[in-house]
């Protein structure tokens, strides 16, 4: 049984599952992502793909074209409503402005489950299934804080964050490490408030390795000394990397990330990321496929994961360097669990 997919780039991407005997497809779905380049997003829509296949439900994908593109996502949740689906999972690009759609969709008798990056606020979702994104970012902080032992003390610290707009993964992965590394971040809930003064700046990548190696580029202006970077995902970090070897810096930074890609734990293993904490991005989609089908049939809405206000979907710290104190798992390991 195969996919067919149909690239439609502007108001969305648009995959349409074939293939699925006609009498199983009496229940839709939509998925819609933040792109469909990230090799995070490939895999869970890969993900979504299987479950929606194994459980007959006809699944549409949509993305947009970089992260950040909320307009894309606004569409798909229109053409989402009035295609009839009972339900729709979405990693937001802009998780304040997208509530007013999901609204709409929701009052459509739509059930609507976040997927990797809570809503603003986040009870604007029926669920939400995620990486711990606060844990995820505190593993990486506890790390980079014990490897460099008394020197975390005068570090000087940069973060390469998402976009301007600091959707609710941004923030929690960037406050979590802060908390980690021992830094006060003030305002739990918003980026570049601290004042802590090893901090040397922020600057944003829209999660690629072109926008890592410009805002790494910046923050050197601000300071050539800079030695810890934290990134929002691995090709900001990988971006990173190449402006700081471009300057024979490469040695003298270190650089965590999260997401745990193939590409990821790979960079782990040459050095290039100290250590990363890595998500589950096709068990993330695939159980909010079941969700779906499981709301299509019942009426019955997810639960989420006893303790948290959502449903945990795992993560770990993958580190050829463990740090005491820091739980871990190496590269070996990492690259088995690996996405993308």
């Amino acid at each position: 049984m195969k996919f067919k997919a149909k690239a439609l780039w502007g108001a969305a991407t648009l995959a349409l599952l074939s293939g699925v005997p006609a009498m199983a497809q009496d229940v839709s779905a939509c998925l819609i992502t933040k792109t469909d380049t990230n090799p995070f997003f490939v895999k869970m829509k890969e993900g979504a793909l299987a479950k929606a296949e194994e459980l007959g439900v006809k699944l549409s994908t949509y993305a947009g074209k970089v992260d950040g593109d909320h307009d894309s996502q606004v569409a798909a949740i229109e053409s989402c409503i009035a295609d009839g689906a009972k339900g729709i999972l979405i990693a937001a690009s802009d998780t304040k402005a997208i509530v007013d759609s999901v609204k709409k969709a929701q009052a459509a008798g739509m059930v609507v489950i976040a997927l990797d990056t809570p809503l603003d606020p986040a009870d604007a979702a029926d669920a939400t299934f995620a990486t711990d994104n606060l844990e995820a970012g505190k593993l990486i902080g506890a790390w980079a804080a014990a490897t460099m032992g008394e020197g975390a003390k005068t570090a000087k610290v940069g973060f390469l964050d998402l976009v301007p707009s600091q959707p609710t993964v941004d923030v929690l992965r960037d406050q979590g490490f802060m908390i980690g590394f021992g830094i006060d971040p003030k305002d739990p809930n918003k980026i570049g408030d601290e004042d802590d003064p090893r901090i040397v700046g922020h600057d944003v990548t829209n999660g690629n390795e072109e926008g890592g190696r410009k805002a790494m580029e910046n923050l050197l202006q601000k300071d050539p000394d800079i030695n810890v970077i934290h990134t929002i995902n691995e090709p900001a970090a990988v971006g990173a990397y190449q402006a700081l070897k471009a300057v024979g810096k490469e040695n003298d930074v270190l650089i965590v990330s999260v997401d745990g890609g193939c590409p990821g734990v790979a960079a782990v293993k040459d050095g290039q990321i100290g250590a990363t904490s890595q998500q589950y991005p096709l068990q993330m989609a695939a159980l909010g496929v079941e969700a779906i089908k499981k709301f299509a049939d019942t009426g019955e809405k997810p639960q989420p994961t006893p303790g948290k206000a959502f449903f945990d979907t795992g993560v770990a710290l993958i580190t050829d360097k463990p740090a005491e104190g820091v739980p871990s798992i190496d590269t070996a390991k990492g690259t088995e669990l690996c996405w993308g």
